[in-house]
């Protein structure tokens, strides 16, 4: 039977042990979403390998520590599932076996760590390593997010402005400027036309029908590996934000590689895992070519160089914990170099982009308004000479 840590008491485990039993069948019975459908949110994840790793420390059952945390768990699905692993770790299985009965929940990288940890016995320290790499991840996530929803503001401000001028204000000066019967100038014949195209009917139906085909379209096409692969590529390249996307995902690699390596997990399955992690095709691409080349005995440094994707300080940190047999740590102290220099950038982009809300507003208004105004100042110079 897969039981880590010591039963407080006889009739505890017992009482735990028949808890499981009875959750299992009843979670079983009842109707719930598939194993390989259910997600749950990061934030419960992390509370609850925290919550796990404590209640092995103490020196309760595994199986019963499960089901001590599934009962104060708010997440009823995610409590139905712990119910169900408890039940599978009563009838022999292991805590790795079970775990992987939810691939969208639990991450090869979690699966990984705690094979390793079952294997060497150190279960609890492991599930304490998982809590920390989790929250870890979830700031670097939470930073990237920050640092990109200044441009989406921006954006959003600016075409709100734009359409509540041109619907609610231009269409008022039209008027005037049609029982003027003046000549206009360009810009002013401009902002009018494109005050008529906001204001018809068509541009009401027409706007959200593209914007829905355009989404979906580009939906299809990042599905696709080349749709996918040209995307990741093209991210890259963005100015500002692609040196600040390649760094947390440089950041992300090398605190997983880190992990894992450091739980004595070997290289290739590690590498594995950490393919498994990232999201950019990319990345994705150049850890396969790694994983491929280590197979066949090359070192890593040179299996990353040879995707020139891979910034030239983790070759050279990772070349140099190879020589010294140090190469886990080389990548927690990239790991931590790569995390400050998120921050730093993400911080650096926040106070840029306050300014340039502003900049970008006021340069839209400005232009409307002297789009409007033009022909009055071109009536008034008539009028003197």
């Amino acid at each position: 039977m897969a039981e880590y840590g010591q039963t407080v008491s006889t009739s505890g485990s017992a009482e735990g042990v028949s808890k499981a039993s009875q959750g299992f069948m009843a979670t079983g019975s009842s109707p719930q979403i598939s194993p390989k459908r259910l997600k749950i949110p990061q934030k419960d994840l992390l509370v609850f390998f925290r919550q796990l790793a404590v209640v092995l420390q103490s020196g309760v059952s595994l199986a019963q520590g499960l089901l001590l945390i599934s009962e104060n768990m708010t997440n009823k699905k995610f409590s139905t599932c712990i119910n169900n692993i408890a039940g599978r770790l009563n009838a022999g299985e292991d805590l790795s076996f079970c775990l992987k009965q939810y691939p969208k929940v639990f991450a090869p990288i979690t699966i990984g760590l705690i094979e390793a940890g079952e294997i060497g016995g150190i279960l609890d320290q492991v599930l304490e390593r998982i809590a920390l790499l989790l929250e870890e991840q979830a700031k670097l996530r939470g930073q990237i997010i920050g640092a990109l929803i200044y441009p989406a503001i921006v954006l959003l401000l600016a075409v709100s402005v734009s359409l509540g001028l041109l619907i609610g204000i231009v269409p008022k000066f039209k008027q005037m400027f049609d029982n003027m019967g003046a000549e206009l100038p360009a810009l002013t014949t401009f902002m009018l036309k494109l005050s008529e195209i906001v204001t018809s009917p068509g541009f009401a139906i027409g706007a959200p029908v593209a914007i829905a085909v355009s989404i979906f379209l580009f939906r299809g096409f990042y599905a696709s590996k080349e749709g996918k692969l040209a995307v990741d590529s093209a991210i890259f390249r963005v100015p500002l934000f692609g040196d600040l996307i390649l760094r947390s995902e440089m950041a992300g690699m090398c605190d997983t590689l880190s992990t894992l390596v450091n739980s004595g997990i070997p290289l290739v399955d590690s590498l594995e895992r950490c393919k498994s992690a990232s999201s950019n095709q990319v990345i994705r691409n150049a850890i396969q070519l790694g994983i491929q080349l280590v197979r066949e005995g090359q070192e890593l440094n040179y299996a990353f160089r040879q995707s020139k994707i891979m910034p030239k300080l983790i070759l050279s940190m990772i070349n140099i914990g190879e020589e010294t047999g140090e190469l886990s740590f080389m990548l927690e102290k990239l790991s931590d170099f790569y995390k400050r220099e998120v921050e730093s950038t993400v911080s650096a982009l926040t106070k840029a982009m306050e300014p340039a809300i502003i900049f970008v507003v006021a340069g839209i208004v400005g232009t409307i308004v002297i789009a409007l105004y033009l022909p009055m100042f071109t009536m008034i110079k008539a009028m003197k000479g």
